[in-house]
This record gives C-alpha cells, structure tokens and sequence, in this order.
C-alpha cells in the first residue's frame, strides 16, 4: 500500500487539516499529522480492513531543538498486508518542567504503547494524556530532569553519592 491511498484514506475520513505534511525522502516515508487527530487516526489505521496497522513496533520522543519543539514518532507496520508506515506529530517548544509537552496516549490502540511511552516521558518529557500507568521506567522516580532533552545538564550528584 502506498503513502497516498493511506494519505486519501485518512482525509476522506478526517478532513484535509488531519495530516500536517508528508517526507518522502529517506529510507520510509512519513506522514505528519496534527496532534488533535492522533488518537483517531491511529484508530483508523488499526482498524481499517484496507490499512490493517496491527503492530506498533517503536515510539520515540525528540527534542528538536529551542525554537523547534518536541516531536513523538512512530512506526508502524501491517503484518497481513506487508508494509509499513511511519507517523509523526510536532509538538510545542514546552521548556518548563512544570509543564510538558503532551499527546494523546496511543496505548488503547496498541498495548505496546505502553512501555514505548513511559520510555519518551522519562527520557525526553513528554507527557501522554489518558496513559494508564505514566512514570519513569528507566530512571529512578526522584530524577531531575530529562537526560534526552538538548538542554539537559547532567546531575553531579543523587542523594549524595557523586555520579561523575
């Protein structure tokens, strides 16, 4: 299936405003979407006899920079229809650690969501709304920060005990 009839799919279902943009170059293509209609639209994909995403193999949450935002990738596959896909959404340049930037949590989709989002929380800050269990799961609950974030300065010390 190409990127077009899943393109065609999505905004006859969801409107023209659902996907953002789309990269064609590099190793697979991608569609961007709006953050709004994540949730849904992976639903779609899941769900759609013609589309048929059962298998969520991998989400990663980067840091783009000041300026730039944060975004959430993923990467899909159909394993009845052999093919692949990936999404990504931009999101805000949230630089606060009181407030993170968030998405909706895909894990009612796809329960390998689960781990894949608690992974991008902890190491990159970004938070899933409706995740049923969103905590670290790497680091130590009591963490400072987020280490893959580009403005990240590494901690000298945790409870005392010198890390460097």
């Amino acid at each position: 299936m190409d990127l077009t009839k899943i393109k065609n799919i999505l905004t006859k279902r969801f409107g023209d405003t659902c996907i953002v943009d789309e990269e064609l170059q590099g190793l697979q293509p991608a569609l961007i979407v709006h953050a709004d209609f994540l949730l849904d639209i992976c639903k779609e994909l899941r769900q759609n006899k013609e589309t048929w995403f059962d298998f969520l193999s991998c989400i990663s949450a980067i840091d783009y920079g000041p300026n730039e935002g944060f975004g959430v990738v993923y990467h899909l596959a159909s394993i009845p229809h052999k093919t692949q896909l990936t999404l990504k959404v931009k999101l805000d340049d949230l630089r606060d650690e009181s407030i993170l930037p968030s998405i909706d949590s895909v894990s009612s989709v796809w329960r390998t969501a689960d781990w894949h989002e608690r992974e991008a929380y902890d190491l990159v800050g970004v938070f899933f709304n409706g995740h049923p269990d969103l905590r670290r799961i790497l680091l130590p609950d009591d963490w400072k920060g987020y280490p893959l974030r580009r403005d990240y300065q590494d901690a000298e010390s945790y409870h005392g005990i010198p890390i460097n």
